[in-house]
């Protein structure tokens, strides 16, 4: 509702707004001021009035509409019904989405907050005000009570990076051709796991030094317990990476040594789960495994590490902005992006540094 303040010799009119207080106008005379709150709240009552359905829906029925008419990708929809499930229809899905207060929700969080991590419970915070912001478009509630929500952001660890030399020994404990040379890959072009499990032998252009990740397989997607190829994960991730010689010859050796289409396959040719090579092949390697005396090389570091390693070492080698966001498959934002562009001596220069950090440290098939 509008109420009036007295600001000196003036008098303005104000009102909460999308969580926040704004200022609707200022005037010389109170009762102006007065009379202009009072048409804003009599506007505010006829426009509840209007449209406020009687009753609101619950918000598991809300869900169930909001969901057949969501589009995003499988893998995302996957994740939606998962934390739906898990969390907020629990907590909310009997309430009327009218009756969810913004007290209501920051308990909600709170409680979260004490078995999650802060990352998660801002994914299941998000996805409810996502929800309930179209609700408020559809004119079923008034006001989305996730706005402004301040959720806590604790201070965290950095993810780890490899070196060169850290590279080769993490690849020297995988157990055969393909996983080692999946590893060198992803260290050395900073592709995503999925972009790298999707590849097949059209993909690969070694005469021509490159590969190209698809718009429509580029990504291999782990949905409800099925693997299938789709779309990577952005519009700027259908790409075409330079390779630099010793990758052009270590994925030469790879596609001779089996006979299958997809490129970084299991040993009889079927697709690699994530969760599968990463808890048997990469968290050994990485971790440490006693059993095969190998003591640890840089603990509790992921596969997607990798992705800031090849970053990382873009940075020492003074590589460009828009080549370093091309071979992550990244946009730049905003203008910066329109007028910024890969050049071939950009790619070279790169190329070069790649392989002379391959052979200096020790690089070998």
């Amino acid at each position: 509702m509008a109420w009036v303040e007295d600001r000196g010799s003036r008098s303005r009119v104000r009102y909460r707004r999308a969580g926040r207080t704004v200022t609707d106008s200022t005037y010389t005379c109170r009762e102006d001021a007065e009379a202009e709150a009072t048409r804003l709240n009599n506007a505010t009552r006829a426009a509840r009035r209007r449209y406020q359905p009687s009753p609101a829906p619950r918000l598991d029925e809300w869900v169930a509409t909001w969901q057949a008419g969501h589009l995003a990708a499988d893998s995302t929809l996957a994740r939606y019904e998962s934390l739906l499930r898990v969390h907020i229809l629990p907590a909310f899905g009997s309430q009327r989405i009218d009756s969810i207060t913004r007290q209501d929700v920051k308990a909600f969080a709170r409680g979260l907050a004490s078995h999650l991590a802060d990352s998660s419970v801002r994914h299941i915070i998000t996805l409810l005000g996502q929800i309930l912001r179209e609700a408020v478009d559809d004119h079923l509630m008034f006001f989305d009570p996730t706005a402004r929500l301040r959720l806590r952001r604790l201070p965290r660890e950095q993810r780890p990076f490899a070196t060169a030399t850290q590279v080769q020994q993490i690849a020297a404990r995988m157990p055969d051709t393909i996983t080692r040379t999946l590893v060198i890959t992803a260290a050395n072009t900073g592709m995503r796991i999925s972009e790298l499990t999707a590849l097949s032998r059209a993909d690969l252009h070694l005469a021509e030094a490159r590969l190209h990740v698809s718009a429509t397989t580029g990504a291999l997607h782990e949905v409800r317990g099925h693997l299938t190829l789709g779309p990577p994960k952005t519009p700027a991730a259908v790409r075409d990476i330079a390779l630099p010689p010793f990758l052009v010859d270590g994925l030469d050796r790879l596609l001779r040594s089996h006979p299958y289409d997809t490129v970084f396959c299991s040993p009889t040719g079927r697709w690699l789960w994530r969760t599968d090579y990463n808890n048997r092949r990469w968290r050994p390697a990485c971790d440490g495994h006693p059993r095969s005396g190998w003591p640890p090389i840089l603990t509790g570091m992921h596969f997607h590490d990798l992705r800031h390693t090849h970053r990382t070492w873009m940075d020492e080698d003074h590589t460009p902005e828009v080549l370093q966001a091309h071979r992550l498959g990244h946009a730049i934002p905003g203008i910066r992006g329109v007028y910024a562009h890969v050049t071939p001596t950009m790619t070279t220069r790169l190329l070069d540094s790649l392989q002379a950090r391959w052979l200096d440290n020790g690089g070998y098939w």
